[in-house]
Parts: C-alpha cells; sequence; structure tokens
C-alpha cells in the first residue's frame, strides 16, 4: 500500500516549529516525514535553514515514523560525514531512515569557498560520493582518491545492520535515468503529468524496474482558492524556475530577484493549488497511478496545523 508522508521544509519553519508539525502529523494518520536540508533558506521572506541532521534525531526520538531527507555529499558535506550521521541515526532507530543524495543546488554548498562545478562534474563527484559512503557502511576501511573525493583510512565503528536506503534525487529524465544504474529507488518532485510521466519511464529503462519510487507534492490548500494562489506566490514563486538556474543562483537575493517577474498563475505549474480537498486527492491518485509509491506533500502556505489536519481527515483516507 501507497504510503503519504509529510515534508518538513527547513527553509520556511524553525526546528522547532518543524518539531511540533510531524508530531501533529503522526496524530492526524500520515505515515511518514521527510525533510530538506538547506544551509540558506530560498528567500529571504521564508526566513529559516535549521540543521537537517540534528533535527532528525530529534524527530526520531520524539514519533515513531519512518524519515528521510535529501541533501548532496560532496562539498559543504564530506561523504564520510554523511556517512557517519546516517549511520548514527541507522543504529538508534532501525530501518526508520533512508537518504537521497542529488548533485546540489549554488545556493546552499557555495559557502565552502570551492569552485561549483558543472553539471556532469557534479555527477560524477556525486556518484564517487555514494561509494565511499556504501563502502562506510558495510564496515571497509576506506582509503579512495577519485577524481572529486579523497578519503585516508577512513572506518565506521558504529553501525546499523542494515544501511539506509539510498534514493538518487532527479527532476529530468536523463538523470533519472542515470541514478537508475545506482541508486536504490528514485525520489523526484512534482511537475507536469507529461514530464513526470518521462521521468519515471526513464527511470524504470535505466534499471530502475523493481525499485521504490516516491514523490515530493508541492501543495497549497486553504479555504479559499485566492488565499491558496497568494500563499503559493509568496513564498514558492521560485518553483517555476527551469532546474538549471535553481542550481546555480548562490543567495537568496539572486532568487528574489529571479522571482520578481513570476505570476501567481505561473506559480500553478510548479505548485498544486486548490481549495478542494477532493480536487488534491484526485491529483494524488495520479500520482499513484504512475508508479509512486511513496507520496510527500509539502504545502507551501504558512497553515501547516490547519494543511496536516485536513489531509489526515479527508484526502488521506481517499487515498487508502
Amino acid at each position: 500500500m501507497a504510503r503519504i508522508g509529510y515534508h518538513a521544509s527547513h527553509e520556511q519553519f524553525a526546528p522547532s516549529a518543524l518539531l511540533h508539525y510531524v508530531r501533529a502529523a503522526e496524530a492526524s494518520g500520515w505515515d511518514a516525514a521527510m525533510c530538506s536540508d538547506h544551509f540558506h533558506p530560498w528567500t529571504d521572506a521564508q526566513g529559516h535553514s535549521g540543521f537537517a541532521w540534528s533535527w532528525l534525531g530529534a524527530a526520531l526520538a520524539t514519533t515513531s515514523l519512518d524519515f528521510g531527507m535529501v541533501c548532496a555529499p560532496g562539498q559543504r558535506y564530506h561523504p564520510a560525514i554523511i556517512a557517519q550521521a546516517a549511520a548514527t541515526l541507522s543504529e538508534m532507530f532501525e530501518g526508520r531512515l533512508w537518504c537521497a543524495f542529488g548533485s546540489g543546488q549554488n545556493l546552499n554548498e557555495h559557502i565552502t569557498g570551492e569552485r561549483w562545478p558543472a553539471k556532469d562534474q557534479r555527477n560524477a563527484r556525486l556518484e564517487e560520493a555514494v561509494s565511499v559512503i556504501r563502502a562506510l557502511w558495510s564496515g571497509e576501511e576506506v582509503t579512495f582518491r577519485g577524481r572529486f573525493v579523497t578519503v585516508e583510512q577512513a572506518r565506521l565503528y558504529s553501525r546499523p545492520e542494515r544501511p539506509p536506503l539510498i534514493y538518487g534525487a532527479a527532476i529530468t529524465p536523463q538523470t533519472a535515468r542515470w541514478v537508475a544504474s545506482w541508486a536504490d529507488g528514485l525520489i523526484t518532485v512534482v511537475q507536469t503529468r507529461e514530464k513526470l510521466r518521462q521521468v519515471v519511464e526513464a527511470f524504470l529503462e535505466g534499471g530502475g524496474e523493481g525499485k521504490p519510487m516516491s514523490l515530493q507534492v508541492h501543495v497549497a490548500y486553504a479555504p479559499s482558492e485566492q488565499e491558496a494562489l497568494e500563499a503559493a506566490h509568496r513564498q514558492w514563486a521560485f518553483g517555476p524556475l527551469p532546474s538549471a538556474v535553481n542550481t546555480e543562483l548562490s543567495t537568496p537575493a539572486q532568487f528574489e530577484a529571479a522571482c520578481a517577474l513570476i505570476t501567481p498563475e505561473q506559480v500553478k505549474t510548479a505548485v498544486r493549488i486548490s481549495s478542494d480537498l477532493e480536487q488534491h486527492a484526485a491529483w494524488l491518485r495520479e500520482d499513484l497511478e504512475l508508479g509512486f509509491d511513496r507520496l510527500y506533500l509539502h504545502e507551501v502556505g504558512p497553515a501547516q496545523e490547519r494543511f496536516i489536519e485536513a489531509f489526515g481527515r479527508r484526502v488521506l483516507p481517499a487515498l487508502r
């Protein structure tokens, strides 16, 4: 049966608030949760950037939900440190953590002062990082000198019996086909139905047959369509920007400038906006029909408790 999870947006809410929200989600019948991992918010208006790994320890300890997170090993994070962090959480909370790894955004990674690589180099760096992480999780002593990643005599002593699943983060069919060759599963974000179909097909063609597929769904729900639309435009106006732009801009101010001409109507291409809970349920059924087995719902507006309660009461039961 498909699992429906709550997405905790560290760039939009304080860590303490997000901890309250995931507890509320569990109480409202949600199956799971995931979180983002940002050093900077997308825009200053969002205003937060809690450290995901610290927060995950608290979230796992105070709920019974399983959790996942999306990060980019290789620049801001050395992959050996990511391996250690995930191994520690998984040893304490066996079977309740999964990791999604992607090539990252300049917004978060440029803080090290290192050059932001081109996309093909970021992909190569990610593949090296994943190989290091897997080796460390298996208990090997790792010495690795790749093009982008160096590790000297590293070994993890505290490890879970079973390592976390590794999902590959992909937005385009090209990346989805590539991650199918090394990841345990796929995670992608909502876009038009046809583009989602292309991503799924590319993942399956690349070797993803039988592997789990997760979808992060940006939604805006409010009692009126206008309220939902205005909230989405205030908080997620950058959503329609092409992936190639999102990965290259380096500061919240740059994102705000890039969004200056984005209209509320354009935001509908990146966020599902409706005051009708039956419409939200219908959209999500279509996602399940595409083959996704986990849906993580992200309310981009401020009214998180309203969203958690309403979807827990009306939408989740309709999908089950």
